[in-house]
């Protein structure tokens, strides 16, 4: 069965939610309480923004938050932004993390970055990774949506596969617009993969996230859930 998962994005050691990944639309200061907003849900994203996007870290809350989500709450928390070494990884995991979500370090030089991979499976197992596959215009983007690869999804999820349990899908176009899940575009990433897919980006109401589920997919959501649209 399909899930929704609250998303926590760190940005200045707030949580907030972006318009395209730019523009700030909303922050919430007390982070930590927001783990007894989403005690319910099995699984959470944490996102650090800052690291994803080299302008900082909120290393000591994303740890925080993981310890306390598994311990307090008994919620799974998968952790990207700013994973570019097997050695961060590895530190995530041991902080709490049930998984890691590896996105820049993936690709290098617009092909799949199998180095990288051979070195994190050295010390992680497949199971224990999630690869964020966003999307801006067609093509994969990275460095926390400031650099476009020339790479489209279909070609390169089936070469990714091997190296984790998951993909993690933004439509990054419309993310945080709560113009709806482009659901045409999710099922061409369905056919092209039988790999478990998270779908992020535009999903505003249960009517997406159950189309997604129709689909076997997973809708991880940010929006919609701090503006009281999802609850």
């Amino acid at each position: 069965m399909a899930m929704l998962i609250p998303c926590i994005d760190l940005q200045g050691g707030e949580a907030v939610q972006l318009v395209h990944g730019k523009r700030r639309a909303l922050a919430v200061r007390d982070v930590m309480g927001l783990l007894e907003k989403f005690q319910s849900y099995p699984w959470l994203h944490v996102i650090d923004l800052d690291a994803a996007m080299g302008t900082g870290s909120n290393d000591a809350l994303v740890r925080a938050l993981c310890s306390r989500a598994r311990t307090q709450y008994g919620i799974k928390v998968r952790v990207g932004g700013g994973i570019r070494t097997a050695s961060r990884a590895v530190e995530l995991v041991r902080s709490g993390a049930s998984q890691v979500i590896v996105g820049t370090a993936a690709f290098k030089g617009h092909k799949v970055n199998d180095r990288f991979f051979r070195g994190l499976l050295e010390r992680l197992r497949p199971n224990q990774i999630v690869i964020a596959v966003d999307v801006a215009k067609g093509r994969i983007v990275v460095r926390g949506w400031t650099e476009s690869l020339n790479l489209c999804p279909d070609q390169v999820m089936n070469r990714l596969k091997p190296f984790c349990a998951a993909f993690l899908c933004t439509d990054v176009d419309r993310e945080g617009t709560l113009r709806g899940a482009r659901l045409a575009w999710f099922q061409k990433l369905r056919r092209a993969v039988g790999h478990p897919i998270i779908a992020a980006g535009g999903i505003r109401a249960r009517g997406d996230v159950v189309a997604l589920e129709k689909r076997g997919m997973d809708a991880a959501v940010g929006m919609a859930v701090y503006t009281g649209r999802l609850r």
